[in-house]
């Protein structure tokens, strides 16, 4: 028995509208799980498209040339349900009963339940300081039962069923924990009918449909839409503290829906899903209107070509990626730059006498490359400075790795490709890799892990000019540092002046990890490895 699957573009990250430049397969063509289908190229990098089931390619859409983003169909595979495994087969069967259960009229059953504190973190013995139910009261799913504040905030403790409250066995002023018992309610629960235990009737399970919810919380397409529209960063400090559930908060994230613009309706102005799935709908159309305080105030529209002639060109893809994320680092992490300064005449006269060395390996021996080497050394001598903070912000993440990313100028604009495993290199192959991987960058032909898993990053442009600058740090990193162009200064050696040459570094990262007496001493440290060429050599 066949069955056909509608072949779909996987999470792509944040690129979208991506090129087909290449088809794999073609109609009637054999493929197993994750063989190449068709192959997209971003402006970092290009990637397979694999197949997400074993099986005959039925029909194929995409040509070459296409643009397609996540989520989009490309055509169709025919795959053998024979083939379906057993836990396949019953998990159709249960949903076949809830549904046939939830069709039938008949009368609903009443069982009494204990109302059960969930899960509420790390806290334990909180406080009740309201209690928003009373014997009788009919309550449906996610209301609120109690509420109850922590050192650091309050929180509803939701309804997990639908029905009548049959008792209440807390008051304010109780310390209660993750597993206590609230009270009694008469749940009200759907009559289940019993299935057919027969073989063909586990095989027609599959041919019911899955009624429809509006919206489906992990829509990819209501995802992709969001994306386009004007959607405000996630606050996380307010977002917090909004008056709303855990299962309200997670289906908030998944759609980018910043709570603090969102209204509720429920008591005590609760947000519920409702309230959610509006205002998208009014984003959708365009009815939001940003509420004052929390959001940034918008730039005003201008009609530029009032005041002469204008010229309107597109913004490149890398600026389209890399602007809403520097926005985002910007807002959400508290930036403070330190400048410094590193002597390293020393530093380039050794390097001045390994360039013929360097040359005749096939390699460019910069400066680039041996403040990457120091950086690792600093990094280690500071481990906090090469870690990231937690998503709950209640710890730090310490990486035992040191992959260092480096800002690379292309005609798109800038990206930052990464060398893995610094520690472990010499200058030499540094320097290599660093050639290798601009010139990857300049053509666009960096792939994905090319990309990723930095965990510093290092912003030169020395070969441009420059005294000074405040790089935005790249989160989830922590901080980023800049190097500006290195120049002759007198600098007092205790009985004169005399000319040294000077780098300017450019130190940001996030307050919340690393304070300012740290980082005076990340870049003292560094200078100090920078001005001793021997010892950074020797720990090559």
């Amino acid at each position: 028995m066949a069955k056909i699957v509608n072949i779909v573009i996987p999470d792509l990250g944040e690129f979208e509208n991506i090129e087909v430049i290449e088809i794999l397969v073609k109609a009637g063509d054999a493929v197993d799980v994750e063989d190449g289908l068709i192959i997209v190229e971003t402006d970092k990098a290009s990637m397979d498209i694999p197949s997400p089931e074993k099986g005959v390619i039925d029909s194929l859409t995409a040509e070459i040339g296409d643009k397609v983003s996540t989520g989009d169909v490309i055509g169709t595979v025919k795959i053998d349900e024979t083939e379906s495994t057993e836990t396949d087969v019953q998990s159709n069967l249960e949903q076949s009963t809830k549904i046939a259960s939830k069709n039938n009229e008949t009368e609903d059953k009443v069982e009494e339940q204990s109302l059960v504190v969930p899960d509420i973190g790390d806290f334990d013995e909180v406080e009740v300081i309201e209690i928003h139910i009373t014997p009788g009261d009919n309550v449906d799913i996610e209301d609120p039962l109690v509420t109850l504040e922590t050192d650091k905030a309050t929180m509803d403790v939701p309804a997990v069923s639908a029905g009548i409250i049959k008792s209440v066995t807390v008051k304010v002023g109780d310390k209660i924990s993750q597993g206590d018992i609230l009270g009694t309610i008469d749940a009200i629960l759907f009559n289940e009918t019993e299935p057919s235990n027969t073989e063909q009737d586990l095989l027609d399970t599959k041919k019911i449909e899955t009624p429809k919810k509006v919206p489906p919380r992990n829509d990819t397409e209501s995802s992709k839409i969001l994306k386009n529209q004007s959607l405000p960063v996630i606050d996380e400090a307010s977002f917090s503290k909004a008056h709303a559930s855990p299962s309200v908060r997670k289906f908030a994230r998944e759609l980018g829906v910043n709570l603090i613009q969102v209204s509720g309706s429920g008591p005590k102005n609760r947000i519920l899903h409702d309230d959610v799935k509006s205002f998208v709908k009014a984003i959708l159309t365009g009815q939001v209107v940003q509420s004052e305080g929390a959001a940034l105030p918008k730039v005003p529209k201008i009609d530029f070509s009032k005041f002469g002639d204008i010229e309107v060109k597109p913004l490149t893809r890398i600026q389209k990626i890399s602007g809403p994320r520097l926005q985002a680092s910007w807002i959400n992490l508290p930036h403070v730059t330190q400048h410094d300064s590193a002597d390293i005449t020393d530093l380039e006269k050794t390097r001045q006498e390994m360039k013929s060395n360097a040359k005749e390996q096939g390699i460019s021996l910069t400066p680039l490359a041996f403040i990457i080497k120091a950086c690792v050394a600093a990094l280690e001598e500071f481990p906090k400075v090469n870690s990231s903070l937690s998503e709950d912000e209640e710890s730090l993440i310490f990486k035992n790795y040191f992959h260092l990313g480096f800002a690379a100028d292309t005609p798109q604009g800038l990206v930052v490709p990464v060398i893995r495993d610094v520690n472990q290199k010499d200058v030499f192959q540094i320097a290599r890799e660093l050639s290798e991987l601009s010139s990857l960058a300049r053509d666009g032909k960096l792939k994905g892990p090319q990309l990723q898993g930095a965990s510093f990053t290092v912003s030169s442009l020395g070969g441009i000019g420059g005294t000074s600058f405040t790089p935005i740090v790249n989160a989830p990193e922590v901080a980023i540092l800049g190097v500006s162009k290195s120049s002759m200064q007198p600098i007092w050696n205790g009985s004169e002046f005399e000319p040294r040459l000077m780098l300017p570094l450019s130190f940001s990262y996030d307050h919340r990890v690393i304070d300012g007496a740290q980082a005076v001493r990340f870049t003292t440290y560094l200078s100090k490895v920078l001005g001793d060429v021997e010892a950074l050599l020797r720990a090559s």
